[in-house]
């Protein structure tokens, strides 16, 4: 019994099949994780600022509307 254990994990540590996919996965983990973490932290700051470019886009807008409707 320990000997059939012993070869299946001998056989497992050869097998190379899946690593490619697991390194694959650690680079993208290091990648994202990080940057959530600033997204985490920063969240305060960029909820402000998308608010703010919002909207002067929504006040542009509105005056684009209005020297629109003035020519009608």
């Amino acid at each position: 019994m320990i000997r059939g254990l012993w070869d299946r994990l001998k056989r497992l540590e050869r097998d190379e099949t899946g690593s490619q996919g697991l390194e694959m996965l650690l680079i993208i983990a290091a990648i994202v994780l990080p940057l959530l973490g600033l997204l985490i932290i920063f969240r305060n700051e960029i909820r402000d600022w998308v608010v703010e470019i919002w909207k002067k886009i929504r006040e542009e807008a509105g005056k684009n509307e209005s020297d629109f409707i003035g020519k009608l």
